[in-house]
């Protein structure tokens, strides 16, 4: 044990007890000041959102409560500058240490530099660990010690690397408090008073808190994941693990979730449990996606801003607010999507086949920008996370190296009766269609009138029509991708003729604006292409999303995107949008 001054330990998407790498060390070197800053501001445009913002209020509370029955209590603060604040925190209490965990995403990387350097210019001892990731970013590399470009390369490195990760660390028994008599806690204030009512019926379907994590894993690795794999797919029931909330808040550890996955899989194939096994690898691969959102995001840290692949900064993509309104409020006159996205909206909760299917619908059929739909996402998702968004979407949009073909569209009415063949989580999250016979519950606009008139559907009326048929919209989709080859070529064209300086991906990004919220009430407008629709006066029953201005986008010299088009396979891993 460490003598002399006690030790800040900083609280962010760690809070939990068990295997928390700087509070262990905290409590090794003596005397601990556990601290949390709330700074909404310096996140931007991604600043949590109001599901977010109350799984936060919970966790911290629940984290609270642990830690003063071992001896101490967190210390929490409301700031618009973390690092200043942990620096008055150190000078009031007299601290001598700052132990913190890792985070990856690019606003949390930045900030952590400049808290190492500020604290150690005032001769504090910072030290951070991983807690968030099976490995570091910098140990997963090929033969040349390069990073990886494609999830499956990384993900064989990491199954097969030379030594295992760390087993989680036992929470701590009893923590030794810092003397922090002069450092008093702000109130936090997550939500307001209209957001409450709306709140109160999250915790009727989640209990945040570190040791209720601890349980929901438990739960899944006893239950569900046998047949993980069977039941995936099937939207109208639960059959995922729930985790992925827990795991952005780091309520529990992913290499607890891995070790004791891989407990799971060593158990049933000595019983030679074939499906058991199956359903762990595939569970194991959502850990892997998890695990390279972090990697590509170190690696890349624009990637939450602007394609991977440079070609695709020159797809026309088609900025329509009457679109982007008519898919976020589930009109779109696609059950699936609409149920999707009226689910998304109750809940702050997907499965991921549904993520899937309603972030495809907004970039391929729709055409919308898919920072728009990235951005939505983070605003009403649980477990929304920067990282594993920007993945996603960027996946959805065919912006990697091995995702999927940004050229095909999958109809929604069939995806309707894959994912949800007896029509159960449409009639769910669309009681206008609960009466609609199972045959045209995906498609009901080929329903006859008479079984229209049964159901009390009057479409365009209490249902919506599609907003876009779906072979018009492949056509659509074709011309706007020979458009951007077009311009592609132009671009390189004009750099190799010597024309304009630069590497290939200097040419200018013309920014997409973010569009501002419009009324719930208000029927969709019909679409034009590159048509800015009148913004109306907000209301509350709007599903707000916070507006951004082109300053959201980077200037293209900033930082190259990876020009890879010509190493792009036909053979690409599936890579979905991260739900676990």
């Amino acid at each position: 044990m460490s003598s002399g001054g006690s030790t800040i330990v900083w609280f962010r998407r760690d809070l939990r007890l068990e295997d928390n790498p700087a509070l262990a060390a905290g409590v090794r070197a003596g005397a601990v000041i556990a601290v949390f800053i709330w700074a909404p501001e310096e996140e931007g445009y991604y600043c949590p959102g109001r599901v977010s913002r109350w799984w936060i209020k919970q966790s911290l509370a629940h984290l609270d409560s642990s830690l003063k029955k071992l001896g101490t209590s967190l210390i929490t603060k409301r700031s618009t500058d973390s690092v200043s604040s942990l620096l008055d925190v150190v000078k009031s209490t007299g601290a001598t240490r700052v132990f913190f965990n890792h985070l990856y995403d690019p606003i949390s990387l930045v900030r952590d530099n400049r808290a190492k350097e500020t604290l150690s210019a005032e001769g504090v001892s910072v030290r951070s660990f991983n807690a968030d990731l099976l490995y570091e970013p910098w140990e997963v590399v090929d033969d040349q010690g390069c990073p990886f470009n494609t999830f499956s390369d990384f993900w064989e490195r990491c199954l097969n690397m030379p030594y295992d990760p760390e087993a989680p660390i036992l929470p701590p028994k009893r923590i030794i408090s810092g003397v922090a008599s002069r450092c008093s806690s702000d109130n936090l204030v997550f939500e307001s008073e209209s957001e409450k009512g709306s709140n109160a019926l999250l915790a009727r379907a989640w209990s945040p808190g570190w040791s209720n994590a601890d349980k929901a894993l438990t739960t899944f690795i006893n239950g569900p994941l046998i047949e993980y794999s069977k039941n995936r797919k099937k939207a109208d029931s639960a059959t995922t693990s729930f985790l992925s909330p827990r795991l952005h808040f780091g309520e529990v550890s992913v290499r607890k979730v891995f070790h004791r996955i891989r407990t799971k899989q060593t158990l049933w194939a000595n019983e030679g449990n074939k499906a058991g096994e199956e359903s762990v690898n595939l569970f194991l691969k959502s850990i892997g996606l998890r695990e390279f959102s972090r990697y590509m995001s170190f690696y890349h840290p624009y990637t939450h801003e602007r394609p991977l692949l440079g070609h695709l900064k020159y797809f026309p993509w088609l900025v329509d607010e009457g679109y982007f309104k008519a898919w976020r409020q589930g009109r779109t006159g696609y059950p699936l999507v609409d149920a999707g996205m009226r689910e998304l909206w109750a809940t702050g909760w997907l499965h991921d086949r549904i993520r899937v299917v309603v972030s495809s619908f907004s970039v391929k059929v729709l055409q919308l920008p898919w920072t728009w739909g990235m951005k939505y996402f983070w605003d009403t998702l649980l477990d929304a996370d920067l990282e594993s968004d920007a993945l996603g979407w960027q996946f959805i949009t065919g912006t990697l190296p091995d995702g999927c073909e940004f050229l095909g569209i999958d109809n929604p009415q069939f995806e309707g009766y894959k994912f949800d063949p007896n029509g159960e989580y449409v009639r769910r999250w669309l009681p206008e269609l609960a009466r609609l016979p199972t045959e045209w519950i995906h498609h009901p606009w080929d329903a006859p009138e008479s079984v229209l008139q049964a159901a009390g559907i009057e479409l365009g009326s209490n249902y919506p029509l599609p907003i876009v048929e779906i072979d018009a919209a492949k056509e659509r989709l074709e011309e706007a991708l020979s458009q951007m080859w077009q311009l592609e070529a132009a671009a390189r064209a004009t750099i190799e003729n010597g024309l304009e300086e630069g590497h290939g991906d200097s040419i200018e990004f013309v920014p997409i604006a973010f569009p501002q919220a419009m009324q719930m009430e208000m029927e969709p407008e019909v679409p034009v292409r590159n048509n800015s629709t009148t913004i109306a006066n907000r209301r509350y029953e709007d599903q707000i999303v916070p507006s951004m201005s082109s300053s959201f986008f980077r200037n293209e010299d900033e930082e190259s995107s990876v020009d890879i088009r010509n190493s792009v396979v036909d053979s690409r891993a599936e890579v979905p949008i991260i739900s676990m």
